[in-house]
């Protein structure tokens, strides 16, 4: 067993399912969205990201631009979240919610791509 690769699965695994979790609710609703969860998925994701930048194969390359593509859109979302709880006057509405749930979605679809990925690279993987 390689611990390598075994770390890098479950960075990405966990980046994809605490997105999930920080995902998954009525869009709108702040209450079902928790502002450490997102902290968590922006972390987990950028250490995921950083996992990423040693292959130098091009499905190595697929998987950086996926990871790229979430630790934007999180970080987008926690920038917002930021705005809305601490510069705008009207707080946390409904719309700055569904923004930032929005943007964590945009992040939950690249980690699934980076999770197929994954994947299909465990499946045709031959040992030498």
């Amino acid at each position: 067993m390689n611990l390598e690769k075994v770390v890098f699965g479950f960075f990405v695994l966990l980046a994809a399912t605490l997105n999930f979790g920080f995902f998954i609710g009525d869009i709108s609703n702040p209450d079902l969205h928790n502002v450490y969860e997102l902290f968590a998925a922006v972390v987990v994701s950028l250490i995921a990201t950083v996992l990423k930048f040693g292959d130098r194969t091009q499905i190595g390359a697929v998987h950086l631009a996926t990871s790229l593509v979430a630790d934007l859109q999180l970080i987008a979302a926690a920038i917002a979240w930021t705005y809305a709880t601490n510069i705008s006057t009207e707080g946390l509405t409904p719309a700055a919610t569904a923004s930032v749930v929005s943007l964590s979605g945009g992040a939950l679809f690249a980690n699934i791509v980076s999770v197929v990925l994954l994947v299909v690279e465990t499946v045709s993987y031959h040992r030498r």
